[in-house]
């Protein structure tokens, strides 16, 4: 055993107030609102250890004494780590990391009515389990989800995801052992554990996540929150309605965004590209949610010749557009993870993040020529109220020149690269002056 790491706990005696749980800093902002993030765990720890101590692990391990005399110790078991180890009254002890440890918690009474110590060793296979994930967040539930999943499978929990009714469905019927509630209907004192899994930018001390999300992926955080496999697994999708929209071959594409800095900024990209799908024969459907976004005097708009679906529509729907479409064309954004999640091959233009940020694909199109990759890097902190935020380049004339010199040609090698690309049903080839345009490299 290594010596006790007292800075990883929290103990506090009976009549001092206890710091409230941290609110975790998120992608999803809270600012403004009194509201925390996620639901908090129950006042009272769920777990009985006898003569009135109690404990669980909804907010990493918690321990609540009565009063009397104990010897409290916590441990890593997978580290082999004493965390903690102390005399202590009545009052509680907390460790100080809020993701997934195998803890095992020895808990001894001390004095005249001393008896046996008692262990618990973390253990929730058949256990009430709680996976919080924040709301409005379409692109990173895509890629945390599979992480619950796994998370289930090793344990054999009874497991919850707490997530937006609106992603739900798209889960529901493909994991009948899970149960699935809104935040609004998360019931505390039901779990032996509780994890929040988000993008936790400000997390200095390794609180919430044991490495920071910029480094292993947006998607791969989850797997190390929760202790699981972090090699990325696509989740399952089951549609009530999985026909076919339309008879004819057609690509989906998404140009929107939250911020400017992921847009695909080329003057005339996506003008060429939709005219280059359709000379090759696609009908080219823009799914977006918005035909029009944009901020101040910069507005962007659904591309020249595509053909509008966008609108406030069931994501079902999105993903039943995305499933029979030959291949995806967008952006960092939530609807390239659903078209990834649908097995539809994704063509993603991006240069603000890193390729390991997103899950892999074949078809990335990034200029390594620019500046790239600020949303991972850590010196900088994105700016989710500045819709034209680029630390480096801002008011410049780089700003933006990470998709800036991404160019049509660029993207049509990547496009001609697709398999069957091009080519109809009955097998005919792409027409001369499509292919004709970049037939060297």
């Amino acid at each position: 055993m290594t010596a006790p790491i007292p800075h990883d706990i929290l103990a506090v005696p009976a009549g001092d107030t206890p710091a409230a749980p941290a609110a975790p800093t998120q992608l999803v902002s809270t600012s403004g609102s009194a509201k925390p993030p996620f639901p908090l765990p129950a006042a009272e720890p769920t777990q009985d250890a006898g003569h009135g101590a109690r404990f669980d692990f909804n907010s990493g391990c918690r321990v609540v004494l009565p009063e009397g005399e104990w010897h409290v110790v916590l441990r890593d078991v997978e580290t082999d780590n004493v965390l903690f180890e102390t005399d202590i009254g009545a009052g509680m002890v907390a460790s100080g990391k809020k993701y997934f440890v195998p803890f095992e918690l020895e808990i001894q009474k001390r004095g005249k009515d001393a008896e046996p110590a008692f262990i618990h060793r973390y253990d929730a296979k058949d256990r009430e389990v709680l996976i919080q994930f924040p709301v409005g967040t379409l692109g990173d539930l895509m890629g945390w989800f599979p992480y619950a999943v796994k998370f289930q499978r090793k344990h054999g929990c009874k497991l919850t995801c707490a997530m937006s009714a609106l992603i739900a469905p798209l889960f529901s019927r493909a994991y009948p052992e899970i149960e699935f509630v809104t935040h609004e209907q998360v019931d505390p004192k039901r779990y032996y554990a509780t994890y929040n899994i988000g993008l936790f930018f400000d997390d200095e001390a390794r609180v919430h996540q044991p490495c920071d999300f910029r480094q292993v992926g947006l998607h791969r955080t989850a797997g190390h929150i929760l202790g699981v496999d972090p090699e990325e697994m696509v989740p399952e999708i089951t549609l009530a309605d999985d026909s076919r929209p339309i008879e004819e071959r057609y690509v989906c594409i998404a140009v929107q965004s939250s911020t400017q800095c992921k847009y695909w900024n080329h003057p005339t990209g996506w003008r060429e590209i939709v005219t280059f799908l359709k000379e090759a024969g696609y009908r080219v459907i823009c799914i977006d949610q918005k035909a029009t976004h944009g901020s101040g005097l910069v507005w962007n708009h659904i591309p020249h010749g595509a053909e509008d679906q966008t609108g406030d529509k069931p994501l079902e729907e999105r993903a039943r557009w995305l499933r029979h479409a030959d291949f995806f064309v967008g952006l960092s954004s939530g609807l390239a993870w659903l078209a990834w999640a649908c097995r539809t091959p994704v063509v993603m233009i991006s240069g603000f993040t890193q390729e390991n940020n997103e899950f892999a694909t074949p078809f990335r199109v990034i200029n390594y020529h620019a500046c790239t990759g600020c949303w991972n890097d850590q010196r900088v902190r994105f700016d989710h109220q500045d819709f034209f935020w680029c630390p480096r380049h801002k008011d410049t004339p780089r700003q933006f020149e990470c998709t800036r010199l991404i160019t049509p040609e660029q993207v049509r090698r990547t496009l001609r690269r697709i398999p069957g690309f091009g080519v109809g049903s009955g097998g005919e080839a792409v027409p001369a002056a499509v292919q004709a345009a970049s037939s060297t490299l």
